[in-house]
C-alpha cells in the first residue's frame, strides 16, 4: 500500500482532539473484557490480606457473594475460582477434589444462589489439593504421571459442573485432558458447560504470588517444567492450541499475560478462535510495588496494560485488578 507523502499525510491530525482520538482508537475496553480471579477460604466473615498481593484477599464463602454481587454492578461478567484448602484437607492423591461439599463447590453454589446472572469459571488442576504442591498425581520417583491425573480431573471436573460451574478451566497441562473431560461433560449431562482450557500455560517465574495466595508455595517439591511450558518456545504453544481445540476447547488461555503477549497475537492470528491471557500474580505485583515507589501512576500503568491484552488480540483477561479496572472505565 502506498501513502501520501508528507505533508498531504500528518498522522498528527487524528490526534490532535480527545474525540478524534476515541473515534480513530482501534481498540477499546470495557467491563465484559475482565474475568476477575477470587481467592476462597474458610470460615464466616473472613478476609485475609495477602501480603505478596496488596490489595488482593482471600474471602470466606459468605464475603465472595457480595464480591460477586460487586462483579455484577460493575459489569464483569464472570468470576474466576480459586480455593485456599487447608492443610488437614490436602492428600498426595488431592482427595478433596472430588469431595462435593468442598470449599470450591460451596463457593460455586452460594455465588450462583444470590447471583446467578454471573459466570463462574473453576479451575481444574490438583495443586490446591495436594500435600506436595503438584498438578497431579506423582510416581515413586517425582514425576506427575499423565494419564492417572486425567482420572482425576474429570471427576474433578464433574463435581464443579454439578455444583453450577459454567466453565471448566483446565490448567494441569496434562496431555489429552481436554477431550477425556469434554467427553465426560456430554455424558455427564452437561452439554452446555464451556471448556477454556489453559492451552499455552508456561513454567513461569510470575507465579509466585498466586502459590501463596492458595497456600502451595511451602508444599511445592521440585518444580512444575516437566507439564508446564519451556518459556523458549513459540511453535510449541501453536500446537498444544491445535490440539486443545481438536478435543473440544470452547476458548483457550495463554498464561502469563504481558511477557507472552506474541504468543496471544500468534494464537489469535493462526486460529481465529476466543483467546484469553492470565495477567497473572506476579504482573499485577510488578504493577502494585511501581506504582507504590512513584515509578509510574497506578491506574494509567493499569489500563494500559490491559489495553496491550485487546492490541494483540485478547477477547478477555484474568485481571486481579478487574474491579478497579471497570469502576475506572464506567468513570
Amino acid at each position: 500500500m502506498t501513502y501520501a507523502p508528507y505533508p498531504a499525510l500528518r498522522l498528527r491530525r487524528t490526534r490532535a482532539s480527545a474525540w478524534s482520538r476515541a473515534m480513530h482508537a482501534e481498540n477499546r475496553l470495557s467491563p465484559s473484557d475482565f474475568l476477575w480471579p477470587l481467592f476462597v477460604t474458610e470460615g464466616a466473615g473472613v478476609e485475609e490480606p495477602i501480603a505478596a498481593l496488596p490489595g488482593v484477599s482471600r474471602w470466606s464463602v459468605d464475603l465472595m457473594v457480595e464480591r460477586a454481587k460487586d462483579a455484577r454492578d460493575a459489569g464483569i461478567p464472570c468470576l474466576a475460582l480459586f480455593p485456599n484448602t487447608q492443610a488437614d484437607r490436602r492428600s498426595d492423591d488431592g482427595a478433596e477434589a472430588l469431595n462435593p461439599d468442598n470449599l470450591m463447590c460451596r463457593a460455586i453454589r452460594a455465588i450462583k444462589d444470590a447471583v446467578p446472572d454471573i459466570g463462574i469459571l473453576t479451575d481444574v488442576a490438583l495443586d490446591p489439593y495436594t500435600a506436595h504442591g503438584q498438578d497431579g498425581l506423582l510416581d515413586d520417583t517425582g514425576y506427575v504421571l499423565n494419564d492417572a491425573t486425567i482420572d482425576i480431573l474429570i471427576g474433578q471436573s464433574l463435581n464443579q459442573a454439578a455444583a453450577g460451574a459454567d466453565i471448566i478451566a483446565p490448567s494441569d497441562m496434562m496431555d489429552g485432558r481436554v477431550g477425556a473431560i469434554r467427553a465426560a461433560l456430554e455424558q455427564g449431562g452437561h452439554p452446555n458447560v464451556q471448556i477454556m482450557a489453559y492451552a499455552a500455560k508456561y513454567a513461569s517465574a510470575f507465579y509466585g504470588p498466586f502459590r501463596d495466595a492458595v497456600g502451595s508455595r511451602g508444599l511445592l517439591k521440585g518444580d512444575k517444567k516437566n507439564y508446564q511450558m519451556d518459556p523458549a518456545n513459540g511453535e510449541e504453544a501453536l500446537r498444544e492450541v491445535a490440539l486443545d481445540l481438536a478435543e473440544g476447547a470452547d476458548s483457550v488461555m495463554v498464561k502469563p499475560g504481558l511477557p507472552y503477549l506474541d504468543i496471544v497475537a500468534r494464537v489469535r492470528d493462526r486460529f481465529a478462535v476466543p483467546v484469553f491471557a492470565y495477567q497473572v500474580s506476579g504482573e499485577y505485583a510488578m504493577i502494585e510495588h511501581a506504582a507504590a515507589a512513584g515509578a509510574g501512576d497506578r491506574d494509567a500503568l493499569i489500563l494500559e496494560t490491559l489495553m496491550a491484552f485487546k492490541r494483540a488480540g485478547c477477547s478477555g483477561v484474568l485481571t486481579y485488578h478487574a474491579l478497579h479496572a471497570a469502576r475506572l472505565l464506567n468513570g
